[in-house]
Parts: structure tokens; sequence; C-alpha cells
């Protein structure tokens, strides 16, 4: 099976590039087919595959996923189009998996509900409460309610419009954390798009002990204590440590979507 990872980093150095790739090799060697991967550079060179992949993962990004007129967008989103046009007509399905970033634009593109800059950056290793569908999902099968999931973000999916993912047949999963004391919309974290298509706007791919060699790094545990304090950088290190948080959540999603995706495809 071929993978196509659709790279929106935009040439900003990042930890979730090697934790994608890192759980296609390891899956490649549990499954029955092999995984193969390419890259495409979509943001930094344009570059974006067509409908020859069975699977596709779209990562997250720095920047605005409102509209812009960058040149990359409308070939993005033409292939985004083109595979769900091709699962309504075709037995052959095509599976993709959207992260943060690439979560976002996809929303938005297809307008079930409102993709808006946060009042500040959500940055930390927060629990994910699931809906009603949310309990149901195969995809959530081996997490608890909540579960843990990085979150590094300054937009956010809220207000859903509901005519809009009823016509769709699109399913809310979960919820970001509970905050009693903040008169603000949740934002919605996680959305079966279709039975192939699947998105976070958390970060499953974020390994504990990758994350944990880089947050101890110097200059970033300086950058997060400045922005976020000492507290909260404790916090992250302990989570990171936890076997039932980040590890967990790793351990679960997208393993579990390349699973479902290969055993569908054979």
């Amino acid at each position: 099976m071929n993978v196509a990872v659709l790279d929106l980093y935009n040439n900003v150095p990042n930890e979730g590039m090697r934790c994608i790739l890192q759980l296609i090799r390891n899956m490649s060697g549990q499954l029955e087919t092999e995984l193969t991967h390419t890259i495409f550079d979509v943001r930094g060179k344009n570059e974006v595959p067509g409908l020859e992949y069975d699977i596709y993962i779209s990562t997250g990004g720095p920047g605005s996923p409102l509209p812009s007129n960058e040149p990359w967008e409308a070939p993005y989103f033409r292939l985004i189009d083109q595979i769900f046009e091709h699962n309504r007509t075709s037995e052959q399905k095509k599976y993709l998996f959207l992260i943060c970033h690439s979560f976002q634009l996809v929303s938005r593109h297809l307008g079930i509900g409102t993709i808006s800059k946060r009042k500040s950056t959500s940055f930390g290793i927060f629990p994910m409460h699931k809906t009603d569908d949310g309990m149901t999902e195969p995809l959530f099968e081996g997490l608890p309610d909540p579960f843990f999931a990085v979150d590094s973000r300054d937009y956010q999916l809220t207000e859903p419009d509901w005519d809009r993912i009823s016509e769709l047949g699109v399913k809310v999963l979960c919820l970001e954390k509970i905050r009693p004391h903040v008169p603000l919309e949740r934002a919605i974290m996680a959305v079966r798009f279709t039975d192939e298509i699947f998105g976070t706007q958390f970060h499953p791919e974020a390994d504990g002990e990758g994350m944990l060699r880089y947050f101890m790094t110097d200059k970033k545990k300086e950058q997060i204590v400045e922005n976020h304090g000492e507290e909260k950088y404790n916090e992250m290190l302990a989570y990171l440590q936890d076997p039932d948080k980040i590890a967990l959540t790793e351990s679960v999603l997208i393993p579990g979507f390349l699973r479902q995706s290969s055993l569908v495809k054979l």
C-alpha cells in the first residue's frame, strides 16, 4: 500500500513529520501488507499528488487556516475534493487522515463550522472529551473518556453548522477540555467526515519519548517557560512520561487508522 504524506509544515522545523514516518514504518512491520510512503511538500514547493495513492496523511503546520491566495491552496483542495468524489463513485476507496492545520483547512472548505483565531494559544497536553458519537467510534476504542493528547494551535473549529454536518453525514467525535470558568464555546477536536476520512484538531502523532527529549533541550524549555510558565512545563514533562496519556493516544489512533485502511484494502 502506498501512503502519500502531505507536508504542510512550510519548511518550519517540527517533530510531527518524524513521528508520522515512524508510525508508518512501525505499522508496515505489523501489517500483512507493506506500507511505502512518499512526502509531498505542499506549502513549500506546491507539490500535490494525484489519486494514485491508497492512503493520505495530511500534517499539521504553522500559520493561518483562513482563506488566502497561496498558490498551493487550490491544488490541495482539488485533491481533497477528488478523494471525496472518488470514494462516492468507486468501490476501491482512498483513505485520508487530517491533522490539526489540515483538519482546520478541510473543515473550512466543507463549511461544517466556524474557523477563527483563538483569544490565546492552546499549548499543552489536555483531556479530549468524547461525544455520544465518539463513544462508538472504532478508532477511539482503547482510549478512555477523556483521553489526553498534545494540543498546539492558534485557531479553532467552533459553532458547528448542524444542517451542513447532517447533510454530509459528518460525525463530531470529541470536544476540548471542559472549562466551566471560561464563558467560551468548546472547540471540536475530532471528526469522522466519512467512513474513509478522519480528522483531529489535536496531534495524535506525538510520541512521549521523542517529545520529552525535544522539550528537555535548553532552547525549548526556555521557550515554553517564557510563554506558558514553569508549572505548565513541569506538567507537560510529567504527562509525556505517563504511559496512559500521550503514549496511549499515539499507539491507538494513527496505527488504528492504518490498520483499518489496510484490512479494508485486503
